[in-house]
């Protein structure tokens, strides 16, 4: 049997202290499907003394997580301290430079510096794996990087933010507003304290632009990504959705198109009929369309310490299996030289359907003067649907219109002329519609 596998792992909080319990009682069942014991030599927190429920004692303790990666005797280094630089970016970094493996389920990290921590590995000619960066403990790294081959990717798109599709699903299923759910979500775990980073859609951007390199080799371009939360969906949308036949899911989506690669977050309205609409709760899923393959849909758990630990074993298992002289996937499909500079897309180009809501002044004149807005971008309406605003007020009423296919830029011309007009007496919501079978 080769000899084992030394592991020294950076972070011991929820994530980090389940790898270690999973490597301790899994260690027959590792071994066996790895052919040699994996053990963890060497580890790294802020708090030596606190109570992580294992048994960590055997283990060479660092204060400083950059000199486990420089000094301590491991083949793999696991980085589970989080954020884009300071410690994370310093001992990943370090690791690779020293020859050693690294492991991480930092997106932050990889969505800023992926592709400079990917040349050091390949130029060193070790892994730089992230599983767990990208939904959790759904195989989608692997899926791209080493299952696809000969597969030229069109689309992928997916459902990335545990909290906003909790959010969004108890909306619909209960009635309730935004704030409450959100509420019950920081209870529950399912969100931070501050959900900023969650709700507005900063956390899905991260982990889609990670996708869109591995889907179409091109240069990681998180800051290149449009992007809106779901902090303004209301229960006026879920219930307009669920009466037109659609479901709202906050969506990352990453295409190819003539202008160049469109990244975009968003709320999507998808048809309550397709797969990805029957995703709920914490769950994720991610929808990769091909020339060859067609359309591959991955779904199951996107966080939670089970799940995120689940894939950094299997990263750390892979490693295990690998021989000494045995060439490496790159990192991100692509040698990471290789890798193509980021051409965006003009957003306001994108071609869809959209579910237009406004909240208009009761009085003649308004429904022809948003005909005539539609009528001069060329939009062509599919349905339209006058409501009461509430029972608050009679003085106004609520139009929701859903179009036909048109653009971005035509549907924002349309809805900033007819807010000129003085018509509104609340900020217009637009919604784009995704074609998902």
């Amino acid at each position: 049997m080769a000899e084992a596998l030394r592991v020294g792992i950076a972070g011991l909080g929820t994530v980090g202290a389940s790898v270690a319990r999973v490597l301790r009682d899994k260690t027959a069942e590792l071994t066996r499907q790895c052919g040699r014991d994996i053990v963890v030599t060497a580890i790294s927190a802020r708090d030596p003394k606190r109570d992580r429920g294992i048994d960590l004692s055997a283990a060479k303790w660092f204060d400083d997580p950059v000199k486990l990666a420089e000094k301590a005797d491991i083949d793999v280094f696991v980085e589970l301290i989080g954020g884009d630089e300071g410690p994370a970016r310093l001992s990943v970094k370090a690791a690779l430079e020293a020859g050693r493996h690294v492991v991480t389920a930092n997106k932050a990290l990889l969505a800023k510096h992926g592709v400079a921590l990917a040349e050091i590995a390949e130029k060193k000619g070790v892994l730089l794996n992230y599983e767990a960066a990208v939904a959790g403990g759904i195989p989608v790294i692997k899926t791209m990087r080493e299952a696809m081959a000969g597969n030229a990717v069109t689309r992928v798109f997916g459902i990335l933010n545990g909290t906003c599709n909790y959010i969004l699903t108890r909306m619909e299923a209960e009635g309730i507003s935004f704030d409450a759910c959100l509420k019950d979500a920081q209870r529950l775990g399912y969100a931070e304290a501050d959900p900023t980073f969650d709700i507005e859609g900063h956390d899905t951007a991260h982990k889609l632009s990670i996708l869109t390199s591995l889907a179409f080799g091109t240069r990681i371009a998180a800051n290149d990504i449009y992007m809106e939360g779901i902090s303004n969906i209301t229960q006026a949308d879920i219930r307009a959705a669920g009466d037109l036949g659609y479901r709202i899911k906050l969506l990352g989506v990453a295409q190819r198109t003539e202008s160049g690669i469109e990244q975009r977050v968003h709320p999507t309205m998808v048809p309550t009929a397709s797969v990805i609409a029957q995703v709920h709760g914490v769950i994720n899923a991610v929808a990769i369309e091909t020339d060859i393959l067609g359309e591959l849909l991955l779904s199951g758990p996107g966080a939670g310490g089970n799940a995120t630990a689940s894939a950094v074993i299997g990263d750390i298992a892979d490693i295990a299996k690998s021989r000494p002289g045995f060439q490496h996937a790159p990192v991100f499909g692509w040698p990471a030289k290789e890798l193509k500079p980021y051409k965006k897309a003009q957003m306001r180009s994108h071609a869809g359907g959209y579910f237009i809501r406004l909240t208009v002044h009761d009085r003649t004149g308004v429904f022809a003067a948003i005909a005539k807005r539609m009528a001069d971008n060329d939009i062509s309406l599919e349905s339209i649907v006058q409501q009461a605003a509430g029972a608050e007020t009679q003085a106004q009423k609520t139009v929701i219109l859903v179009t036909h296919e048109t653009t971005e830029a035509a549907v924002r011309r349309a809805v900033e002329g007819i807010t000129k007009d003085g018509h509104l007496t609340d900020k217009p919501q637009v919604i784009r519609i995704e074609r998902a079978e």
